[in-house]
């Protein structure tokens, strides 16, 4: 009421126009186009979730176990929740529209005010004053009289009114107020960086953002073609969910969204057609929609931390796809289409459910490195063996009982890791992978009594763990790891060889080796088995024989 000032005396045409002035100056700064459209786009897709969510509880069937009302008490909650959910989320919308209303209808009263200038007074005297511009005029007339009301030409923009009230990412210039006139013309958003970081538009104290100024920034983003966005742990708690405007996006390739609340994507996700990098980690999705499969140029796909227990069919389509991140979910099993991926060159699916990995995983051709660790696997499929660009394979925490023999193809393997699993043995065979760098089969406790006698074939081993085990004896090749620098052996039986030797490093223990087979070599050739006397009887009938037939002859 003060801003009004109700009982204030205008006694002059001057006194009222300058009344007109201060009030439209007190509005906040009008929204911007795009931030108008954002909001309308956002409504309407509120409104789209909430009838969904609607039909989805009307279709909810009553259990014969339930009391009917109690059941229709907790279909009526469930709509109110979505009702004040609905509300939560148009809020700001609503808000920002209210206000390109009020914007819209002073544009009319000050044209209708200046009408009245440039019109005949009532006492039958014309005006001198120029008629006065809406806000939204883009040319004014100049007038030297300080009564008058109107535009300059162009408004002047100073650095500090390059300012943003949503998206501080956006340089807009604020309405310029003039001691003779209204506010200056709205003039376009203009993008200060074709990425778009969070640290561009979040405010100095770390504002987040609302489901309101997401929307707006997609808009503007869609606009100006904007390559790159990054919204690290930025949305507030408050988004779910991503505006359907995000499909507008087709010229983004790289897209950052982790470390937020997201709980569902929408299906124009399949709009982003550019996009080669989607991060994702740390959200709470539970399902992808089927058009994640149009992301024809993804090449680095990041879901890990989320609540995914399956994959769409569509997955097999992403043939570009080089690194793809599913840890820490809900997923008990991989489909069948993972074997597609012929560009996959890195998976890493540690941490969820998954009993076995599917044959079909022969058929990732560029796989270099394969994470399986904190899962059900009881065995890797032989199948692995044919993944011959195979460079890092984990798969710790199973309950693997042995290893595929054809392991032995896997010419470029450098690290495995199978240690914490239910291992008995390792097969011969896996000595032929003379590549490997780093062996590790510790922590299979009770099950691994012995290492393959053909160790010694992996010439280029550096690190090997073997503790707790029931291993008593090494093999004699053991001497021939003469590259080994990290040999873990504690909580092993060890007898030979002796323990004092084994805490004493890698070396110590190839030297002993060595030592040890040389010396057993020696005692061999110093030692000449002796003759028994049923050997000696017989050698020395064998020769009467012949020197009888001789003299027959």
């Amino acid at each position: 009421m003060d801003l009004i000032q109700m009982d204030k005396r205008l006694d002059s045409t001057e006194q009222v126009v300058e009344e007109i002035m201060r009030i439209h100056r007190s509005l906040p700064p009008r929204p911007g186009i795009d931030e108008v459209e954002a909001a309308k786009g956002l409504i309407d897709n509120v409104e789209k979730e909430d009838q969904a969510c609607l039909e989805a509880i009307a279709k909810q069937r009553k259990s014969s176990e339930v009391p009917g009302e109690l059941f229709m008490v907790l279909q009526e909650m469930k709509k109110g929740y979505v009702q004040f959910r609905s509300k939560e989320q148009k809020r700001e919308a609503l808000k920002l529209l209210d206000l390109e209303t009020v914007h819209a209808l002073f544009d009319d009263f000050i044209q209708r005010a200046s009408n009245c200038i440039a019109s005949p007074s009532s006492n039958g005297s014309v005006s001198s004053r120029p008629p006065l511009a809406p806000a939204t005029t883009t040319t004014a007339v100049r007038s030297d009289s300080q009564s008058s009301l109107n535009f300059s030409e162009k408004a002047p923009v100073r650095p500090k009114d390059m300012v943003s009230r949503d998206d501080s990412f956006v340089s807009k210039s604020k309405p310029s107020l003039y001691s003779d006139g209204f506010a200056a013309p709205r003039i376009p958003p203009q993008i200060l960086d074709s990425t778009l970081t969070a640290g561009k538009f979040a405010g100095n104290d770390g504002e987040k953002l609302s489901l309101i100024k997401l929307a707006s920034l997609i808009e503007v983003s869609a606009k100006k073609a904007t390559p790159e966005i990054n919204l690290q742990n930025k949305l507030t708690d408050q988004v779910e969910w991503l505006p359907d405007s995000l499909g507008k996006l087709s010229s983004l390739t790289s897209l950052d969204l982790s470390e937020n609340h997201i709980v569902v994507l929408p299906n124009t996700i399949g709009g982003l057609s550019s996009l080669t990098k989607l991060d994702l980690h740390s959200n709470r999705i539970g399902q992808l929609p089927e058009s994640i499969g149009e992301l024809l140029n993804l090449v680095y796909l990041n879901l890990g931390s989320n609540q995914l227990s399956s994959l769409p069919s569509t997955f097999s389509r992403l043939l570009r796809l080089e690194e793809l991140d599913l840890s820490c979910n809900n997923l008990p099993i991989l489909p069948e289409s993972i074997g597609s991926l012929v560009s996959l060159k890195k998976l890493d699916v540690e941490t969820n459910d998954i009993e076995e990995i599917p044959y079909s995983i022969g058929g990732c051709s560029s796989l270099k490195e394969l994470r399986a660790d904190y899962n059900k696997l009881k065995a890797l499929p032989e199948a692995i063996g044919k993944i011959t660009t195979l460079e890092i394979l984990s798969v710790r925490y199973n309950n693997i009982r042995q290893l595929p023999t054809t392991m032995s193809s896997l010419a470029n393997l450098k690290e495995l890791d199978v240690s914490f699993n239910e291992l008995e043995s390792v097969p011969e065979s896996l000595c032929f992978a003379t590549t490997l760098v780093k062996l590790n089969i510790g922590n299979n406790f009770a099950d691994m009594i012995s290492l393959p006698r053909s160790i010694g074939n992996l010439e280029m081993l550096e690190e090997l763990d073997i503790s707790n085990n029931q291993i008593r004896v090494l093999p004699d090749s053991f001497k021939m790891l003469t590259k080994l620098r990290v040999f873990r052996a504690q909580e092993n039986p060890l007898q030979v060889p002796p323990r004092d030797i084994a805490e004493k490093g890698p070396q110590a223990v190839v030297q002993y080796m060595n030592d040890l087979v040389e010396t057993r070599n020696a005692k061999s050739l110093m030692v000449k088995p002796k003759k028994s006397w049923v050997q000696m009887c017989f050698f020395s009938k064998s020769n009467k024989r012949k020197q009888s037939s001789m003299e027959i002859v």
